[in-house]
């Protein structure tokens, strides 16, 4: 009588305390970044680099993770599965977002709980706004569900020191990406934004050069580089496919080392899938086959060369917020010709970055 008692005891005090805990839990914690609101925005709106700022993966690094649904944005959706009991199979979605303002995600695990989600919230911030600051927020709902109330007991040592940990790792990562705002490029024209596209395999001549950084002696450079190369061209047949391309190879304080490269084909040759050409050159030209491949392109007008540098840092921005690592060397299309190119008003290129 005396187990009984004392049993139901411990039954009262249990549903006792477990009405009296709350239903739901609400926890918040926020860091701070000089990265530009587009760069911390697409992060988050995407799945692509969540497994390197998201402490989920480093709990189970033999995790399965697979990317559902939408590149970005609602519906964007990441799946695991995981041999550890306490992980097992879950989800995040994005179910929320607003651009420069706020990502939204539902959770889906086996923890105890229902409805559970995450928001982070953008707030610029710091001297002229030039920071951001990112609040993270975890809500579950438990209702009427005592062991889940009582499980809520911990859910400030568990959630919220993943919470901490993953904001940190955020903060990390996107140090790693050139603090460039690449939303600028297509103010003008939404045509001009970068995008990933394909590049087909390609003949090319090419002279390379190291000169002054002084816009005259780069564009004689240029113009002599093209001498050697319109001499090959004609030596062996073949014809210009689209305008010259720039490839840098290091931009220093003083120097500038670079390619001059001429894409080209056989004269009538239209065929789609390029397959290297005997060619005879001469002087400083090369002759090579580049391999098809990926690139993330953008367009810039109305600059000269001098203000192409911080375009490829927003090209290669932009590829690294949504998960794509950068190979090679970027380079430019000179659509308006080489002399025009060095006119602040009239230069026109397309900035390409290969990614692997």
């Amino acid at each position: 009588m005396e187990i009984l008692i004392s049993l139901a005891i411990v039954a009262a005090l249990f549903l006792i305390v477990g009405i009296a805990l709350p239903a739901s839990r609400h926890l918040s914690h926020s860091v701070e970044t000089n990265r530009k609101l587009t760069i911390v925005f697409d992060t988050l709106n995407s799945m692509r680099r969540f497994k390197e700022w998201n402490p989920l993966a480093r709990r189970d690094p033999a995790m399965e993770i697979k990317l559902v649904g939408k590149e970005e944005g609602v519906g964007a959706r990441l799946e695991y599965s995981s041999k550890e009991r306490a992980l097992g199979n879950g989800s995040w979605e994005i179910v929320k977002s607003e651009p420069g303002k706020l990502v939204g995600y539902k959770i889906s695990n086996p923890e105890r709980g229902e409805n559970k989600r995450s928001e982070f919230t953008l707030k610029p911030t710091g001297k002229n706004n030039r920071n951001v600051e990112i609040t993270q927020t975890y809500d579950v709902d438990y209702g009427w569900n005592l062991l889940g109330r009582y499980s809520g007991l911990y859910v400030s040592s568990n959630i919220g020191e993943d919470m901490k940990m993953g904001l940190a790792q955020l903060s990390n990562l996107l140090a790693t990406v050139p603090n460039y705002d690449y939303s600028k490029l297509s103010e003008t024209d939404p045509a001009n934004a970068p995008k990933v596209v394909d590049r087909p395999a390609e003949n090319i001549l090419s002279v390379n050069a190291a000169v002054e950084r002084n816009n005259d002696k780069i564009k004689a450079q240029i113009h002599s580089n093209m001498e050697w190369i319109n001499k090959v061209i004609a030596a062996n047949g073949l014809e210009a496919v689209g305008p010259i391309r720039v490839v840098t190879n290091e931009f220093g304080s003083e120097t500038y080392d670079f390619d001059t490269v001429q894409v080209v084909r056989k004269k009538g040759d239209t065929s789609t899938e390029a397959t290297a050409i005997d060619v005879k050159v001469e002087g400083p030209v090369k002759a090579s086959l580049l391999p098809a491949t990926k690139v993330v392109v953008a367009s810039s007008g109305g600059h000269n060369i001098a203000a192409l540098p911080p375009v490829r840092d927003a090209v290669r921005a932009w590829a690294l917020t949504r998960g794509y690592s950068t190979s090679d060397r970027p380079y430019e299309a000179w659509k308006a010709g080489i002399d025009q190119s060095f006119d602040p008003a009239l230069g026109q290129f397309d900035v390409y970055w290969p990614i692997k």
